[in-house]
């Protein structure tokens, strides 16, 4: 998997004389799509490592935020999640009420 990151973050070098505009522009957006793959993979990677330090803490579905439980179906489709919906999406109490989207 390293080689072929670093395949793709590797600077497109094109022929001028033999390589047309559009593929010049495809070769470039192949690249930029390769690497917009690769942040993805390395943030996932984080939040994951991150999810396991919270389980061997004892903190794993419980919100970072508020520290009230994380529900299951929110875990279930987000594993890795550190806050409930709610603190996730920006609703705080702080601020006094509450914008009509955090109300439930």
């Amino acid at each position: 998997m390293s080689a072929l990151s670093a395949e793709a973050r590797a600077p497109v070098t094109l022929d001028q004389q033999s390589v047309g505009r559009l593929s010049r522009m495809d070769a470039m957006q192949q690249q930029a799509m390769a690497s917009a793959q690769e942040r993805s993979r390395k943030r996932d990677l984080v939040r994951i490592e991150m999810a396991e330090r919270r389980l061997a803490d004892g903190d794993y579905g419980w919100c970072a935020d508020c520290g009230e439980a994380i529900p299951d179906k929110r875990l279930a489709i987000d594993p890795m999640a550190e806050k409930c919906v709610r603190c996730a999406s920006g609703c705080t109490r702080s601020s006094g009420s509450l914008p009509h989207h955090c109300r439930i």
